[in-house]
């Protein structure tokens, strides 16, 4: 089955070269650009993508725009600082010879500031292949992602997130994050926000550091809970916050 890779990029030259690299298996790859004023078109043009630009229209809709340019069925999609293996390019090319699902989640390994997470370390699945007739983008602020109406199965793939290589970036993209959660709320009936508040952060922490074994990680595995934690009190705060001023 023909295969479009799918990425929507701005201003992200760092990274970009070695995502498009990992898609060149793809029958097409397809980048949609918000305006970047790097390297990131030139890193494009250089793998033979499809470069198409419109301004950010929100997390969402930015990444379904782009998937309805793909000419492909198929969509792999990846964010500009992911990559994929040969390997698992290759099991990706095997399973479409035959595809048993209409969707599938694989497993995305996130770089943890200074190292790749131990082996035993429990991945998030991410809904990331798919065919674009069966589904599309949800609403979901910030964290939308890809929803199918049809068989959803695991794949024993992986793809890698280089994410935030130290602490201040980290927490200037939960700042950005909570605060677009924040938006999102505007106007809708907000129930037991205080209780979330002084529980949801502890359970936040304890949900990666012990259920996902991120104690495995030594003391990036701390940073990584102990953000995520920040990052859960951080947007029940601002939503409290912006309650109380009106």
């Amino acid at each position: 089955m023909p295969l479009s890779g799918v990425v929507t990029t701005f201003n992200n030259g760092a990274t970009l070269g070695r995502c498009l690299d990992s898609l060149m298996f793809c029958d097409e790859i397809v980048v949609l650009d918000s305006g970047s004023d790097d390297a990131t078109l030139e890193i494009a043009r250089a793998h033979g993508a499809r470069i198409q630009a419109q301004p950010f229209a929100g997390y969402g809709p930015q990444k379904q725009a782009a998937i309805d340019l793909a000419a492909h069925d198929w969509i792999l999609l990846l964010d500009a600082d992911e990559s994929i293996s040969d390997v698992d390019a290759q099991a990706i090319v095997h399973e479409l010879e035959a595809p048993r699902a209409d969707g599938y989640r694989l497993e995305r390994q996130e770089w943890l500031f200074w190292r790749w997470p131990h082996r035993w370390t429990r991945g998030n699945r991410q809904l990331r292949l798919f065919r674009k007739s069966k589904g599309g983008m949800n609403s979901v602020p910030v964290h939308a992602a890809p929803d199918v109406r049809g068989r959803v199965i695991d794949l024993p793939v992986v793809f890698r997130h280089y994410g935030e290589p130290d602490l201040a970036t980290r927490v200037d993209k939960i700042n950005r994050y909570s605060t677009g959660l924040v938006e999102h709320t505007r106007g809708k009936r907000k129930r037991f926000m205080a209780l979330r508040l002084l529980i949801y952060p502890s359970v936040a922490f304890l949900k990666l550091y012990v259920g996902k074994r991120y104690f495995l990680n030594g003391w990036a595995g701390i940073f990584a809970a102990r953000t995520q934690a920040f990052y859960a009190f951080l947007k029940y705060a601002k939503v409290m916050e912006a309650g109380k001023k009106h």
